[in-house]
This record gives C-alpha cells, sequence and structure tokens, in this order.
C-alpha cells in the first residue's frame, strides 16, 4: 500500500518574462507529502509556494523533473483527468471560482461536470455544503456572502468532487480575520475529520502552527523543512528568509534575551499561559 499522495522528484519550473529573459521559479525542488497528512508551504511572494501548488494540479508542468499525485505522473497527457479529481485547488480569490447564481448550483458544478447522476450529486452537495457548515445557506445567492461564506462555498465546490487531497493556494489572502478563522476552522476538519491530504500555501505563520509539517520555501527551493515547533523554533533562520515566526514564538524569544529561561517552541497562548 503506497502512502504516498505527492513525489515530487527534481522539479524544476522554467518561464520566460516579457524581456525574453529566463526566470527559474522552482529550483530542482524534491519532497514527499504522506496520504492525510496536513503540510503548510510557506514563503513570501516570488518563494515559487504558489508556483509549486499549481504543479500538484497539473496547471503547470514542469520544465524539468517530475510529480506524481497518488502514483500518477502529471506530464502523463491521459492521466490529467484523474488527477485533478484526486487532486483538488482552492484559489485566492473566492469570486474567480463561484460560477452560479445559487449556492447549491455552485456546489453542484463540479460533480455534473464529471458526468455523476443526480441523487448522487444532491447527496455530495448537501455533505459538501454541511461539511463546510454552510447548509442554512444553500438557496442564497453567492455574491451576497461575505469574503469567508463564499471561500467556504469554493471548498464545498471541490469537496462536491470528492478529492482525495485538496491544494490551497493562499485561500484566506483576501479575508478578514473573521473570514480567515472560518476558513481555516474548515482546512483543519476536512484533514482531521475527513482525513482529506492537505497542502496549504500562505504567508501567514500563525495558520501553519497546526500543520503535521511545514515546509519554507525561498528564492524556489525548499531551505527548510519539519514540525511547527522545529521550523519556527529557528527564529534567526526564518527572519534571514524575511518571515515573521507566530506572535507567541516572538514573544518568548524576546523574553529569553532578557535573560528569561524559556523554551523556543512555544507556539500558542495556552502554552505561554502555562509556562509563564
Amino acid at each position: 500500500m503506497n502512502n504516498t499522495m505527492i513525489k515530487v522528484d527534481n522539479l524544476t519550473y522554467e518561464y520566460t518574462n516579457n524581456e525574453d529573459k529566463t526566470n527559474i521559479a522552482l529550483d530542482n525542488v524534491s519532497l514527499e507529502i504522506e496520504k492525510g497528512e496536513f503540510v503548510v508551504v510557506l514563503g513570501h511572494n516570488g518563494s515559487g509556494k504558489s508556483t509549486f501548488a499549481k504543479h500538484i494540479n497539473a496547471l503547470l508542468l514542469p520544465t524539468k523533473g517530475n510529480i506524481y499525485v497518488n502514483g500518477m505522473n502529471t506530464q502523463d497527457e491521459e492521466k490529467l483527468w484523474d488527477i485533478r479529481q484526486t487532486a483538488g485547488m482552492v484559489f485566492q480569490n473566492p469570486d474567480n471560482q463561484l460560477v452560479a447564481t445559487i449556492v447549491e448550483e455552485d456546489v453542484a458544478f463540479g460533480p455534473e461536470n464529471q458526468g455523476i447522476e443526480p441523487k448522487e450529486i444532491r447527496r455530495r452537495v448537501d455533505r459538501a455544503l454541511e461539511i463546510v457548515e454552510m447548509t442554512k445557506y444553500k438557496e442564497h445567492a453567492p455574491h451576497l456572502l461575505s469574503g469567508g461564506q463564499k471561500q467556504r462555498i469554493a471548498i464545498a465546490g471541490v469537496l462536491a468532487m470528492n478529492p482525495e487531497c485538496i491544494v490551497f493556494d493562499e485561500p484566506t489572502a483576501m479575508l478578514d480575520p473573521s473570514g480567515r478563522i472560518e476558513v481555516m476552522n474548515t482546512i483543519k476538519k476536512l484533514n482531521k475529520e475527513e482525513g482529506k491530504t492537505i497542502v496549504h500555501i500562505t504567508h501567514y505563520m500563525d495558520e501553519a502552527v497546526e500543520a503535521d509539517r511545514i515546509i519554507v520555501m525561498e528564492e524556489g527551493k525548499v531551505v527548510l523543512e519539519g514540525t511547527p515547533k522545529e521550523v519556527f523554533s529557528q527564529v534567526d533562520k526564518m527572519k534571514e528568509y524575511g518571515l515573521d515566526i507566530p506572535q507567541v514564538t516572538e514573544l518568548s524569544y524576546k523574553l529569553r534575551s532578557e535573560g528569561i529561561e524559556l523554551p523556543l517552541d512555544v507556539l500558542t497562548v495556552e502554552e505561554m499561559v502555562k509556562l509563564i
């Protein structure tokens, strides 16, 4: 039984900019993501993290190297449909993902395109809306919802297609704090309760705290990798890559520099309260 959901093998992606200059967005990246894992990919703009996300769903194809989704090579055209069924994608702007004028029709759009029979579509739509806690809005117009609610509808639309893995490409970047919390709670629930493999691309450090593993990218390379505690305790390194650390970790870092003995891997307010 193969337990690998995504295998990235010496993946390089080059693109040509307006001045015909070749830029390397991904530089010989190799990594694996296990089934059921919750992985957060961090990096500031231009680090290659969104380019990486688009390779999982075969929206982009490698210049060199390969990426396998549940054993299928994204460069195998015959497998394209299956790959996109396996790895669903949720983007930054929910408005670009909503296609219908009524919430439940929007959620049904994917499975309808998959040619699934109406009774099964009904079941999937109801289940997807239940998971994202948007059942009571099923007859609403999506454009009247808040940003966080729209993003949860977009997630329900992906869920209705029943993917094993969901890639979130900065899904909270355009949301207010309460919308971000709604979406993060949904993502955690998909992982913990529905057993979905999650690849979450973000630049918000506090969203990475609950991941099983963090991958930090810089200039198209993986520069750091480990559990949240392993990654965030390397404060100086994170700062060197221009990344923040969770506020609580920052506080513990500052208290340590004042001579107060605290561990460096404090990630949550609860842990900090206990220690103090």
